[in-house]
C-alpha cells in the first residue's frame, strides 16, 4: 500500500491533469494552425516585377524597419460571392485599394486609399501563358486587377502598378473578396458602422444612421455606391475608411489573444488571396502580433490627392508626390518623424518672429489647452493643423470657429504658457508669436502661409516631380482627403 499523503497524491494528480491540458492545447493550436495553412490561397510571386523599388534599409542594424501592405478588395462574383454581391460570375476587379504605410516604431500607420478610376500606367504584366504585356498609360486603377484572366485576379499586376506610381516598395499584398469580408465581420460579432441615408435598391436594404453590420449587411455597406451619400467612389472609399476604422477598434477591444485571433483568421484565410510570405497560418498571426501596438489614435486614412478628370480621375500633383515622398522617408502627413523628432525643415516665412525650441516636451507643455483655428475657409485645414500638433505629443488640443481672411499663421497665447506656446510655434514654422494676457490658453490660427509657397494645388496637368519636397504644413490635396481612425464615424461619410 502506498505510503504517500491523499495530500500529495491530489498534487500529483493536479499536475498530471494540467499537464494533459497543456498538450491538449498545444496540439489542438497546431491542428487549427494546419487547418488555416489548408485555407489559404498564394498567388504567384512570379508576376511582380523584377525592377522594384528598394527595400528600406534598418535606421540601425537589427532595427526595425516601415513595412507595406497593399490591401484589395476584389468584386469578383466567382467561388459563392454572387451570392453576396449579385451580377455575373467573373475575375472582376479591385474597386477597393488601400495602401498600409506601417512606420518603422510599428506604432503609427495610415492607409492611402487609392480611387478606382484613377488613371494610371499600367506596367508589364505577367499573363497566364508566361509572357508580359507591354505598359499602357491612361488605364483605370482597378483595371489592373483582372489583366490575364486569372481565376482569382492578378494581385502582381496592380501591386506592380502600386509600385511603380507610388516609388513605394510593396512588401505584402492581401486580397478580400465578398465573403472574406461577411466571414471576418461575423467573427467579431459585427461592426459598428453609420449609414448616411436609407437604402433600398439595387438588391441592398439599410437603414439610416449608426448601427452594427455584419454578413450581409456588412457587405452591402462596403460595396454599394448609387443611391448611398453622393454616390460616388469618394463616398464610397470615406465609408469603407470608416468601416476599417471600426474593424481595427473592435479587433483591438477584444485584444490580440490567440483566442481572438484564430476564429479571425480561420474566417479570412478561407476568402483571402495573399502573398507567398505570408502564406502561412503562423507569419499571418505573427504579422499581426507585430502591429498591436498601434493605437486606433495612431491610425490616419488618406485619399490620394485626386480631382475629376471627365468621368475618371487623376492625381493632383506635386501634392501626390509629396504623400508618396514622406511614406519613403517615414514621415507622418504633416512631415514630422514618427518620434516626434527630426522633422522636416521649411524656409521661414519673412517677418516671422515666432520663437522655437524642438526639444522634448515637458509633461505640463504637452497638457497645455490649445485651440487650432482655420484661418483661410480650406476645407480640412484646422483638423490637419491639430494632426500635426497631436504628432508633436500635444493632448490638449480643441477646434475653434473659422475665422477667415488671415493672411498670416498666429500663435497666441498667454505669458504663463510661454514654454509650451514656443514648442506650438515649432510646429508651424514661420508663425507669429502675439501674447494674450488673461487668454488661458494657446491660439494657433491658420493662415494661407500654412501651406508651402508655390505649390500648384490644383494643377491637374503639372508633371509628377521626383523632387518634390517635404512641406512644413499638409498640401491641400492631403489635408482635405484625411481622415482620423479615432474620428466620429458618422462624421465626413460624403464628397462633396
Amino acid at each position: 500500500m502506498s505510503s504517500s499523503s491523499p495530500k500529495r497524491r491530489f498534487l500529483r494528480t493536479a499536475i498530471g491533469l494540467a499537464a494533459v491540458l497543456v498538450l491538449s492545447v498545444v496540439g489542438a493550436g497546431a491542428w487549427f494552425y494546419h487547418r488555416l495553412d489548408h485555407n489559404i490561397t498564394t498567388f504567384d510571386a512570379g508576376g511582380i516585377a523584377t525592377e522594384r523599388p528598394p527595400a528600406p534599409a534598418p535606421a540601425t542594424p537589427g532595427a526595425q524597419v516601415p513595412v507595406n501592405v497593399l490591401l484589395l478588395g476584389s468584386d469578383t462574383r466567382d467561388d459563392g460571392n454572387d451570392a453576396l454581391g449579385g451580377g455575373d460570375e467573373g475575375v472582376g476587379n479591385s474597386d477597393t485599394a488601400i495602401l498600409v504605410h506601417i512606420y518603422a516604431d510599428h506604432k503609427h500607420a495610415v492607409g492611402v486609399s487609392i480611387p478606382r478610376d484613377t488613371l494610371v500606367t499600367i506596367p508589364s504584366c505577367k499573363l497566364q501563358d508566361g509572357t508580359w504585356t507591354k505598359p499602357r498609360n491612361d488605364q483605370m486603377f482597378n483595371s489592373a486587377f483582372s489583366v490575364g484572366q486569372f481565376a482569382h485576379g492578378n494581385p502582381a499586376c496592380t501591386q506592380n502598378t502600386v509600385e511603380s506610381l507610388t516609388g513605394l516598395r510593396i512588401d505584402h499584398t492581401v486580397v478580400v473578396d465578398f465573403k472574406g469580408a461577411a466571414a471576418m465581420t461575423d467573427a467579431v460579432g459585427g461592426v459598428e458602422a453609420c449609414v448616411p441615408n436609407d437604402v433600398d435598391q439595387y438588391g441592398i436594404h439599410l437603414k439610416k444612421g449608426l448601427q452594427k453590420l455584419s454578413g450581409q449587411s456588412a457587405v452591402d455597406y462596403l460595396r454599394a455606391r448609387h443611391g448611398i451619400g453622393d454616390s460616388s467612389d469618394i463616398g464610397r472609399m470615406k465609408r469603407q475608411q470608416a468601416f476599417l476604422s471600426s474593424m481595427i477598434k473592435k479587433v483591438q477591444g477584444q485584444g490580440f489573444s490567440l483566442p481572438t485571433l484564430l476564429p479571425l483568421a480561420d474566417a479570412a484565410t478561407k476568402s483571402l488571396t495573399v502573398d507567398e510570405g505570408l502564406g502561412t497560418a503562423m507569419k499571418l498571426v505573427d504579422f499581426a502580433r507585430s502591429v498591436q501596438d498601434i493605437k486606433l489614435s495612431d491610425v490616419t486614412f488618406v485619399t490620394a490627392p485626386w480631382r475629376f478628370a471627365g468621368k475618371r480621375v487623376r492625381l493632383v500633383q506635386p501634392d501626390a508626390d509629396t504623400l508618396w515622398k514622406l511614406l519613403k522617408e517615414d514621415r507622418t502627413l504633416d512631415g514630422q518623424s514618427t518620434a516626434g523628432t527630426g522633422a522636416a525643415t521649411a524656409s521661414a516665412s519673412p517677418g516671422a518672429t515666432a520663437s522655437a525650441s524642438a526639444g522634448p516636451l515637458a509633461p505640463e507643455q504637452a497638457a497645455a489647452p490649445v485651440v487650432v483655428v482655420n484661418g483661410v475657409g480650406t476645407s480640412g485645414l484646422a483638423g490637419s493643423g491639430a494632426e500635426a500638433l497631436k504628432a508633436r505629443g500635444f493632448t490638449n488640443i480643441t477646434l475653434g470657429a473659422n475665422d477667415p481672411g488671415r493672411q498670416t499663421t498666429e500663435v497666441s497665447y498667454d505669458p504663463a504658457l510661454k514654454a509650451a506656446a514656443d514648442q506650438v510655434a515649432a510646429v508651424f514654422p514661420g508663425a507669429k508669436a502675439i501674447e494674450e494676457p488673461g487668454s488661458g490658453a494657446i491660439t494657433v490660427t491658420l493662415g494661407p502661409d500654412y501651406r508651402p509657397a508655390g505649390t500648384q494645388i490644383n494643377s491637374l496637368d503639372a508633371a509628377p516631380s521626383p523632387t518634390a519636397t517635404v512641406p512644413s504644413g499638409i498640401p491641400t490635396g492631403i489635408a482635405e482627403n484625411e481622415r482620423n481612425a479615432d474620428t466620429d464615424p458618422c462624421a465626413n461619410l460624403t464628397f462633396g
